[in-house]
């Protein structure tokens, strides 16, 4: 049995229920959730250990700790998306302009006409690269923008979607270094981490390596048969998966070899798709700050608000629904957040945020005035609606109920 540290306010106990469960039958390992809501924290649970396998003696890893930070994978995409929308915010950058005008190299091929909110939306139609990046290559800064600005898209800008979900990082940190100066890790540890006092970095210091927990792929439990009915992939999104010639294998790709997340050369890089570290905490408390004031924050800036109404309302409307032409099934998004839906369910209509594949998830949602954050070094196989995040967040809705709150 694990022994779940930490605490939940009144009413919030199905939550921790749930978390406890994870571990007991659905292959947790080390993890931790956090729940803010109106700016203040309701819930903070973790358990487990930093390492997802015990040693070779059997023994098991060092315990989890409340400051133990995780990689996080595409749950990055959700924190580096409220970069170009707080530039636009500001007035440093449109977001009907042409990414073309900001960064000349990437009208090759055919993407003259790209836009800024078509990058957000994974509408570029580059979520591929005919020739891959080693993994030096792809955290060196230069051949990852390279190589999207030369690439030729495989299908019209702006006519369809599909995740972008390795080339998103080369795409946004290029974007956000022309229009700045900056990179984008660089901008989000002075712009947003520091002022709110997050344990979030993308580009982790040598200093902070001794707090991350060790990622690593691990088989999910066997399921009843009848729950393992209903958990079967349709057989294109399995054949999408097994051909190597499909955008779905190939976007995923983009980086070959895949890299060893658990290096320090990854951990230090700046990848918005996928290379972010963070707490949970860090991130309930990011979409808390997105949606209201914090009251500890330590800013000036809208009392710790980061997006105005109109910037939250853009991040929020759909862009982009429908079949994915990356992932197969049918996809939300917003300007660079996954919306509620079917292949990613979150609270309620109005949530928005970000899965990461293999089990992390964090959104906010306006209306139940939530931020949520849930973090694990276990990485199942599901790429947007894992069970163990699906359990919390399911709480969470039964919580609010309970409430009266829903």
């Amino acid at each position: 049995m694990v022994d779940v540290q930490g605490t939940v306010a009144d009413g919030f106990e199905p939550v921790r229920d749930a978390f406890a469960e994870n571990f007991a039958r659905r292959g947790e390992r080390g993890a931790a959730l956090v729940l803010y809501r109106e700016g203040e924290k309701v819930v903070d649970l973790w358990g487990g250990t930093k390492e997802p396998a015990a040693g070779d003696d059997g023994a098991d890893g060092e315990p989890w700790a409340q400051d133990t930070a995780q990689v996080v994978r595409s749950v990055t995409k959700g924190v580096a998306a409220a970069v170009p929308l707080l530039l636009h915010q500001r007035g440093q950058l449109d977001l009907d302009g042409r990414v073309g005008t900001y960064w000349p190299e990437f009208k090759a091929n055919g993407k003259e006409r790209v836009l800024v909110r078509h990058l957000l939306a994974h509408r570029t139609g580059v979520p591929v690269l005919d020739t891959p990046l080693s993994p030096a290559e792809a955290v060196d800064g230069i051949s990852g923008p390279r190589a999207v600005a030369a690439q030729r898209p495989v299908w019209e800008p702006g006519t369809a979607h599909g995740y972008h979900a390795q080339t998103y990082s080369w795409l946004l940190s290029e974007l956000v270094r022309r229009v700045t100066g900056r990179t984008i890790g660089r901008w989000i540890a002075e712009e947003v981490a520091g002022p709110l006092g997050l344990d979030l970095w993308l580009g982790l210091p040598e200093e902070q390596r001794g707090r991350v927990g060790r990622i690593e792929a691990v088989e999910a439990p066997v399921a009843p048969a009848a729950q393992r009915l209903r958990l079967r992939p349709k057989r294109s999104v399995a054949e999408a998966y097994q051909d190597p010639e499909s955008l779905t294998r190939r976007a995923f790709a983009a980086i070959s070899p895949l890299p060893d997340e658990n290096e320090p050369a990854y951990l230090a890089a700046e990848l918005p798709a996928s290379g972010g570290v963070a707490t949970a905490d860090a991130l309930a408390r990011f979409y808390a700050a997105l949606i209201g004031p914090l009251p500890s924050a330590r800013t000036a800036r809208s009392g710790g608000r980061l997006f105005a109404p109109a910037t939250l309302t853009m991040a929020r409307t759909e862009e982009s629904a429908g079949p994915d032409h990356v992932l197969v099934v049918g996809t939300r998004f917003g300007l660079g957040y996954m919306l509620h839906g079917p292949a990613s369910p979150l609270l309620g209509p109005g949530s928005f945020g970000h899965p990461g594949r293999g089990g992390s998830l964090a959104f906010a949602d306006p209306e139940a005035r939530i931020g949520f954050g849930y973090v694990t070094n276990a990485m199942q196989r599901g790429v947007t609606a894992d069970p163990r995040a699906q359990a919390l967040v399911r709480a969470v809705r039964k919580s609010l109920a309970t409430r009266g709150e829903a």
